[in-house]
């Protein structure tokens, strides 16, 4: 399924053709095996409270969502390599290019909204 990811407490968009990962093997291999991830795009994990980025070849903003979409941790340019703290209050993670948090001004507590696309 695609997403279009809104940051509602900014009033920008952070990703416009995000992927869903929900299955177990989707949520295993998250993007591993990519050589980038583009501008505009994302990969949203769910249910998924941890992350690690091992076999990666790039940097990621990883943003840990709660049930209502509120951002409860954004690691920024998480480097390849490396595992994430387990986050009780996380129901999802989206992640993006590195850097998208910053240039969109997204900061641990907005809201985000995950607009289905038709396919």
């Amino acid at each position: 399924m695609r997403l279009r990811v809104v940051n509602e407490s900014k009033n920008a968009i952070l990703a416009e053709r995000a992927t869903e990962a929900t299955g177990f093997l989707e949520r295993l291999v998250g993007l591993m095996g990519r050589r980038h991830l583009p501008p505009g795009e994302g990969l949203h994990i769910a249910p998924c409270n941890s992350i690690h980025t091992f076999f990666m070849r790039f940097p990621i903003d990883a943003l840990f969502l709660d049930a209502d979409g509120a951002i409860v941790k954004l690691l920024p340019s998480m480097p390849p390599w490396r595992a994430s703290s387990l986050y009780f209050n996380a129901r999802s993670v989206l992640e993006l290019p590195a850097g998208a948090a910053a240039a969109s001004a997204t900061v641990e507590g907005d809201r985000l909204r995950l607009e289905r696309l038709a396919p």
